[in-house]
């Protein structure tokens, strides 16, 4: 390699906005108890980073290419650790969820850079090398995520898995202004600012209606309310991108099943990979008493998996088509998802690990490969859109597959327990009820839910592997956009 700082600057960034997705994920029942949150409260802290992430993240990289790249790489490592210095002070869950919104602001910022830095700085084989050492840091960011949130929530607490953020974010900063030249996109690129308003209105309108339903029922008026604002707001961005001379999304491009049915897989596949891996913490430790560091090794039997597979099936499966490894990893992921939903009242922690243990070979197959297959369903000069609406739906499918999963597991333990009682065991809060419910209810109760919510990730899951394997066919002709007709005829062939 040419020179190495460039690419360990924006891996350092990578690598902590990516840490943040997980990394709360054991510290959840920690935030309840300091911080008086309810189950909703919890999701917010999970879901506002990723829906800003999502619903921005395209629209910062057309930014990224107007203003320059570096500038806006900067501009969102400082955005984030001042969020993260926000987070870990928090005296109550709005500030923490709000703070964790402008963290998602600030990630997309990185995460949108990333890649186009990378390409603009190195080039042929010395651009593979900086490739692969991406994907391993992003995927070592998945993996040590739940283990290294509960080593700062047992030790200094759970305020430092936000503050690790800061000294990192400095070197980041530094590294960035010494190493990365500045660069920029093509001249004629515009913001879609519209088509960004409209997109980040439908997630947040969606998401906020799911998770009002599952605290007041499905029938309820705001929940109602929300859901037909997420649907005006849809129908909105849908307007701007058809009229928008530079759309954030070429609608055109959802007339090709494979860009379809690689989108769809991306979407199912955060939702049911992790979308209830929250609620798993919460029963780990708030049920079965697991500390934060030995519930994160539960988890690590998922992310661990996924990170050998990926490694070997790196070597292993290179010519294999994406349509089967995308499409069996997500059959994979389903499978495991439903040989989850096995819990009972006298169920321990190892009931889950076959189960996490087929996803993670799941996860390892997909994660590699559906990148590729984004790339190889668009024409080269889409790349980037095909890029940046990837992983757009990756983390717009995890925020709404946590609304829907904690929906799913609130409702059937309403089935069994007192009226409020669910919400106060969701929230962390089983040590007030083991009083007046009996422990046996209150594992009977959980179990139930968290069974739910994994069988229908797992239908999800199957779904989608099964639509991918459909869709998602040899690389097909390009698009040809309409040109004017000529007003000279066109020479005869001879």
């Amino acid at each position: 390699m040419r020179t190495w700082g460039p690419l360990t600057a924006v891996c350092l960034g990578t690598f902590m906005l990516l840490l943040d997705v997980t990394i709360a994920v054991v510290a959840l029942p920690d935030m309840a108890g300091a911080l008086h949150a309810s189950l909703s409260d919890l999701q917010w802290v999970m879901d506002g980073y990723a829906l800003a992430l999502a619903a921005l993240l395209l629209g910062t990289g057309a930014a990224a290419d107007i203003l320059g790249r570096r500038r806006v790489h900067v501009v969102g490592v400082v955005v984030f650790a001042a969020a993260s210095l926000v987070c870990g002070l928090a005296g109550g869950p709005a500030t923490l969820v709000a703070a964790r919104v402008v963290q998602g602001l600030g990630a997309a910022a990185m995460f949108a850079t990333t890649l186009p830095i990378i390409g603009a700085v190195y080039q042929g084989r010395q651009r593979s090398v900086a490739l692969g050492a991406f994907g391993a840091v992003s995927g070592g960011a998945a993996a040590i995520g739940p283990v290294l949130g509960g080593l700062l929530t047992e030790g200094p607490g759970w305020r430092w898995i936000f503050w690790v953020n800061l000294p990192v974010s400095v070197a980041a900063v530094w590294l960035t202004l010494r190493h990365v030249p500045e660069s920029r996109g093509p001249k004629e690129r515009r913001i879609d600012w519209a088509g960004t308003a409209a997109f980040a209105a439908f997630a947040g309108a969606a998401t906020y209606g799911v998770i009002r339903a599952g605290e007041r029922g499905w029938g309820d008026r705001g929940a109602v309310v929300f859901f037909l604002a997420a649907v005006v707001a849809l129908v909105c961005f849908v307007v701007v991108e058809r009229r928008c001379a530079h759309p954030m999304l070429d609608l055109g491009l959802l007339r090709r099943p494979a860009f379809v049915g690689v989108m769809v897989g991306a979407f199912a596949f955060n939702a049911a990979a992790f979308g209830v891996l929250p609620y798993t913490s919460l029963w780990l430790q708030t049920l079965l008493g697991m500390s934060p560091v030995h519930a994160g090794l539960v988890f690590l039997s998922l992310s661990g998996a996924s990170m050998v597979v990926a490694i070997i099936g790196g070597k292993l499966l290179h010519g294999v088509p994406a349509r089967i490894t995308v499409g069996g990893g997500l059959l994979l992921v389903g499978v495991g998802a439903c040989c989850q939903a096995v819990l009972g009242a006298g169920s321990t922690w190892t009931a889950l690990i076959p189960g996490l243990l087929l996803a993670g070979v799941g996860v390892g197959l997909v994660s590699p490969g559906i990148a590729g297959a984004a790339l190889a369903a668009v024409e080269p000069r889409r790349a980037g859109m095909a890029g940046g609406s990837l992983n757009t739906f990756r983390q717009l499918g995890y925020a709404l597959g946590i609304a829907v999963f904690g929906t799913v597991v609130l409702s059937r333990m309403q089935e069994t327990l007192p009226s409020g009682a669910a919400h106060a065991l969701a929230g962390g809060g089983a040590d007030g009820l083991r009083g007046r419910i009996s422990r046996h209810a209150l594992h009977t109760a959980f179990a139930h839910g968290l069974n739910s919510a994994s069988v229908l990730a797992g239908c999800v899951a199957i779904g989608a592997g099964f639509l991918v394997l459909v869709l998602v066919r040899s690389p097909e002709a390009p698009i040809v956009e309409p040109t004017a007709p000529s007003k000279k005829a066109a020479p005869t062939p001879r």
